[in-house]
């Protein structure tokens, strides 16, 4: 995947970072500075971006395809003879 195609923009990895670095230390005694907690947030966000990308949107589906029969229920009953 180019640096072009990550989900998450610098923005975003500067923002992870820091949680990151403090989950990393608390949880598993480890170091790490903010370029490497922003690599590793890209190389995570790179590796699961896609599933949970498509996990989002069959969700959004679901609820769209029910928002769609309520609707279509709707016009139904307005329907004359």
């Amino acid at each position: 995947m180019s640096r072009d195609e990550r989900f998450l923009g610098h923005a975003q990895l500067q923002e992870l970072a820091g949680p990151l670095q403090q989950y990393l230390a608390r949880e598993c005694a480890v170091d790490i500075g903010m370029f490497d907690a922003q690599s590793l947030a890209a190389f995570v966000a790179d590796r699961i971006g896609p599933a949970i990308y498509n996990k989002a949107l069959a969700d959004a589906r679901t609820a769209l395809d029910a928002r769609m029969e309520l609707l279509q229920s709707a016009l139904w009953e307005l329907e004359r003879d």
